[in-house]
């Protein structure tokens, strides 16, 4: 097997385009790997080689011609298994949807494949997309490539788990409260929220997303460099006329002062030394890049836009959603929904009005934040990467988990965008384990979010690709 899967997703394009190698080649290489390495992990629970292979000479074939081959020739690349794939099921992990064949792609594959990727696999997800654990009863378990003790995160446990290990050079993923976030966290690699809008959405053959949904999920991209995350955007981000959330915002905004805030300890969250070691440090790099770094204890509400998150994203069809979990009957589903009963539980017209009339007030305040600092350095979680299935073992450890991820949940209810920049390991009660920062903009200044990455990630270690455990 060739180490062609090692490579970068910039270089990788950048060779295929230049004929150095072909993307058959590059496909079977990727191929390969995951042959290798996927038996341990289970990130990618749906693959056709010859699919891929199919895929791969198309490349080729109009590169022969003189063609443009797009900005990922010839890169494989994975797709959640939430996103319609024609010819594939969008079983979102459950059951109830194994038979549910896509006949169109969803707008996030078609973008990927208009930029020359090829699609490797499907990765896995929970049930309904709804912890940040991944397994469930169709698809079993996905496991962390660092470390199998640890929750690969979730929802996007599959993608993440998948680049980390080398299983395709860039993944898609999906995140309506930290679902690209926390599993490139989990995981030891790069991920990005993109804002609202940014990204084209829609899957055909689900009916419609209730509003709520419509406007907390975005799709994103996960990779083991910020370089190849930001190919990843500027490939996710072409236009589709299927989504009316979709914005023509330019993917590189106006210059703003080198300026950055950082908080660890956002109203009050308990976060861990490791963590917090993390953040000074990502501090003391951008410092050092000629940054002004200033430490504040004071940012605009977040643990209010984490509780009306809950409340936008999960009271708009929560019964139907808890009622769909009790047919699937899955263990982990059923503790998510059911811990949120309180906020979700019961709401009436006026009561989620009040919920949209609030989002705006808080978006305000949160853009006239971003008027003066213009990133925010926070940690992704307030612990490190859980105990895999820690959410299953009773009401304390469900708290524990939720508590955690304030800063995920409710950075999402303004539309903002987020980076989960890894760096490095630390030692947690389950041994060696991936640390990380959150990066958080204004809407549609991703670049921000990503040239602060990038400083951060130069003056570290890059990304190594995991070698897992075999079962």
């Amino acid at each position: 097997m060739s180490d062609l899967w090692r490579l970068s997703a910039v270089e990788l394009a950048a060779r295929i385009r230049n004929r150095e190698v072909s993307a058959v080649e590059a496909a079977q290489s990727a191929l390969g790997r995951l042959d290798a390495v996927n038996p341990a992990l289970n990130a990618v629970i749906d693959h056709r080689p010859e699919d891929v292979l199919a895929q791969a000479a198309a490349v080729d074939a109009a590169l022969a011609r003189g063609e443009d081959a797009g900005m990922l020739a010839g890169v494989p690349v994975t797709v959640k298994v939430n996103v319609d794939q024609a010819g594939y099921a969008t079983t979102n992990g459950v059951g109830l949807q194994k038979d549910l064949i896509a006949t169109v792609n969803s707008p996030v594959v078609d973008n990927l494949r208009r930029a020359g990727a090829v699609v490797l696999g499907r990765t896995n997800t929970p049930a309904f997309s709804l912890r940040w654990f991944t397994g469930n009863a169709l698809h079993g378990d996905t496991r962390n490539p660092r470390n199998a003790a640890l929750t690969p995160g979730g929802s996007s446990g599959g993608a993440a788990s998948a680049v980390a290990a080398g299983i395709g050079h860039l993944a898609h993923g999906t995140d309506i409260a930290g679902s690209i976030r926390y599993p490139a966290y989990a995981c030891g690699v790069h991920g990005l929220r993109p804002s609202l809008g940014r990204v084209a959405a829609y899957n055909a053959a689900l009916p419609e997303r209730s509003i709520g949904g419509q406007l907390t999920a975005v799709s994103g991209p996960l990779g083991r460099t910020i370089a190849d995350v930001r190919l990843g955007l500027a490939a996710l981000a072409a236009a589709d006329p299927r989504d009316p959330w979709w914005v023509p915002a330019p993917l590189v905004g106006p210059d703003v002062p080198r300026r950055a805030a950082l908080c660890v300890n956002p109203e009050g969250m308990d976060t861990e030394p490791a963590v917090v070691k993390a953040l000074q440090e990502a501090a003391r790099r951008l410092t050092e890049a000629g940054w002004t770094v200033d430490t504040l204890d004071t940012i605009p509400p977040l643990q209010e836009a984490a509780d009306l998150q809950i409340r936008m994203w999960m009271a708009d069809g929560y019964d139907a959603m808890l009622a769909a979990a009790e047919k699937e009957g899955d263990q982990g589903a059923l503790v998510a929904l059911r811990g949120q009963r309180d906020k979700a539980a019961g709401a009436d017209l006026n009561s989620f009005s009040a919920v949209l009339t609030r989002r705006a007030t808080l978006t305000r305040q949160w853009e006239l934040f971003f008027a003066d600092y213009p990133i925010l350095l926070l940690p992704v979680s307030a612990e490190l990467p859980f105990p895999d299935k820690l959410d299953l073992q009773g009401d304390a450890a469900y708290a524990r988990v939720w508590r955690a991820q304030m800063t995920q949940i409710g950075v999402p209810f303004m539309g903002l965008p987020g980076l989960s920049v890894a760096m490095g390991s630390a030692m947690s009660s389950a041994g060696p384990s991936p640390v990380g920062v959150q990066i958080v903009a204004g809407r549609y200044r991703e670049d921000l979010c990503l040239a602060a990455g990038e400083v951060i990630e130069a003056a570290g270690d890059p990304v190594s690709i995991a070698e897992p455990k075999p079962r």
